[in-house]
């Protein structure tokens, strides 16, 4: 019986030993692990999600959306959870239209916890996944940026990334007003991962909405001019801008190539910039009313002063003559501008001198910011008295040997359009509903001096002007042709093929009400500011005058 007794301890012990680390790990858990044990099955069960705020719309001035936001989910999957890939891939596919075979890879990628099967899904759509509750397979949500007319304004209105924030545009600069706050969501999930308790804890607040200047009318109808200048000249690309010169309101600012904005990622990196401020140019012949503004408001010249101007001008090894070919021949300053003399505008140039010249680029706004509320706003070049050569004061009164964007010419015609106040362009009218208090401008030019610029601008669209053949019934028109060699990049040297070709002007001359401003890049077949630029104008105007009820005048 001994050993039969022996064995029976011995079993006997064995089990006393294994009660004990039973209980000795049943205390650990319940007791001292408990805690943790806890927040890891609430973590499995209890989930907080973040529920972004729609972001605020961006409208025209008239209300039409140009930029609204959606709700929307991304739908994810955790792989090794699907049991089915190749079925869950097909059933999947034919709600979100992405190749089955797609969805499988990313179903059956190895070590894989987590991927995106797609982003931004409408929350419609995504629904009819969620109602499919395949295990594994997740709804996260999120909101889509939306542009409902595609191209319209694409570079101005900019763009949203993934996260929801503003990339670029007004989406950008805008971005805190945009925004709103993003709330929380916690939700209690079954076994299979779906909710079955859901709360409000933190209630998202969209963000406020932005009222335009813009037209969107009118912007289509420019943006569609600048497409007939690319199609017809091929350029490199082509800017226009449309201003309410007593106010700087901008009412159109198009630019092209043409982007998609609900599809940037497909555009070149060069056609997203708003070329109207992002871009610095030589400006050529527009540049002539610094000069010639300077010496009128100095008491230096008039309207009627008359001037020798001879063939040609030589600085050092330089000649310089006008594009048109002439002999010697008297001419006022009025005929200067309207036909565009280099020599007669250096001539004007040299009575101001290079100190007072200087005043005046520097007065009329160029070298500095316009202040506009858009992002990535360049402020041009221009250089110092002290870094003028022996041949500045024979380039640069005619626009050669220092750059402006686009914005800057077309603020500098404000003000002569408006009686001499320069004024701040403005493109945000209102946020949330209400008026945003338009921006200060400053005087500039006495109203007299304005007044003979204006008169004096007729003279470019008038017969013998640079710009003769732009009219438009029942309206008299001013402005200024500019022609203007490009800068070779990564050099100081003239391209000799390709140039600038712009056009800055308003109407009705005698009570301005409406400014357009036209650049184009490196045109092909015709180089000219009044065969490029200046019958774009003209198409831009014949549209704008009427369609904004602009009496004739």
């Amino acid at each position: 019986m001994a050993p039969m007794q022996l064995r029976v301890g011995k079993l006997f012990a064995v089990f006393v030993v294994l009660l004990v680390v039973a209980g000795g790990r049943t205390f650990y858990l319940g007791a001292l692990q408990s805690g943790r044990l806890r927040q890891v099955a609430d973590g499995q069960q209890l989930t907080e999600v973040t529920v972004p705020a729609l972001r605020g719309a961006i409208l025209d001035r008239n209300g039409v959306p140009l930029a609204v936001s959606e709700p929307a989910d991304d739908i994810s999957a955790t792989p090794y959870l699907v049991k089915d890939p190749l079925t869950t891939a097909s059933r999947i596919s034919a709600i979100l239209g992405v190749s089955a075979a797609t969805l499988e890879a990313d179903l059956t990628k190895p070590h894989t916890g987590f991927v995106y099967l797609e982003r931004g899904v409408p929350d419609a759509t995504a629904q009819r996944v969620a109602a499919l509750r395949i295990p594994g397979v997740a709804l996260a949500p999120v909101a889509i940026r939306d542009y409902p007319d595609n191209m319209l304004a694409a570079q101005v209105l900019g763009a949203v990334g993934l996260d929801g924030n503003g990339l670029a545009g007004l989406e950008y600069s805008e971005n805190s007003i945009l925004s709103g706050t993003s709330g929380v969501r916690r939700e209690i999930n079954d076994a299979l991962g779906d909710p079955i308790s859901v709360d409000e804890v933190k209630r998202a607040r969209p963000g406020k909405s932005i009222t335009l200047t813009l037209d969107s009318g009118l912007q289509n109808a420019v943006e569609n001019v600048l497409a007939g200048v690319g199609a017809k000249y091929s350029p490199q690309s082509a800017t226009a801008t449309v201003m309410d010169p007593r106010t700087g309101a901008i009412l159109a600012m198009a630019n092209w190539p043409r982007v998609n904005a609900n599809d940037v990622g497909a555009a070149p990196a060069s056609a997203l910039e708003n070329r109207a401020v992002e871009m610095n140019f030589e400006p050529g012949s527009t540049f002539k009313v610094v000069a010639i503004g300077g010496a009128l408001q100095d008491g230096l010249v008039t309207p009627d002063s008359n001037f020798y101007l001879p063939v040609s001008l030589q600085f050092y090894d330089r000649t310089i003559h006008d594009d048109e070919a002439r002999g010697p021949e008297e001419a006022t300053t009025s005929q200067i501008l309207a036909q565009s003399s280099n020599i007669g505008a250096i001539e004007i140039g040299e009575k101001l001198g290079a100190t007072r010249f200087n005043y005046w680029v520097n007065r009329l706004g160029f070298g500095s910011l316009t202040g506009v509320d858009l992002p990535g706003e360049e402020q041009g070049i221009v250089p110092k008295p002290s870094q003028y050569s022996g041949v500045s004061m024979g380039n640069l009164p005619i626009g050669q040997g220092e750059s402006v964007t686009p914005l800057q010419l077309t603020t500098l015609y404000a003000a002569i359009a408006n009686g001499g106040i320069l004024p701040r362009p403005h493109i945000v009218g209102a946020v949330a509903g209400r008026s945003v208090s338009e921006p200060a401008g400053r005087r500039v030019f006495d109203p007299s001096v304005a007044g003979e610029l204006r008169n004096m601008l007729r003279g470019v669209l008038a017969p013998g002007g640079t710009a003769s053949q732009v009219s438009i019934s029942g309206y008299q028109l001013a402005g200024k042709t500019g022609t203007a060699n490009e800068v070779v990049a990564g050099s100081a040297a003239y391209s000799t093929t390709a140039y600038d070709a712009s056009f800055v002007g308003f109407a009705p001359a005698d009570d301005p009400k409406l400014l357009v401003s036209v650049e184009v890049s490196d045109p092909k077949g015709a180089i000219n500011g009044g065969q490029v630029a200046a019958p774009a104008f003209g198409q831009i105007m014949s549209f704008a005058l009427p369609y904004l009820k602009i009496p004739p005048g």
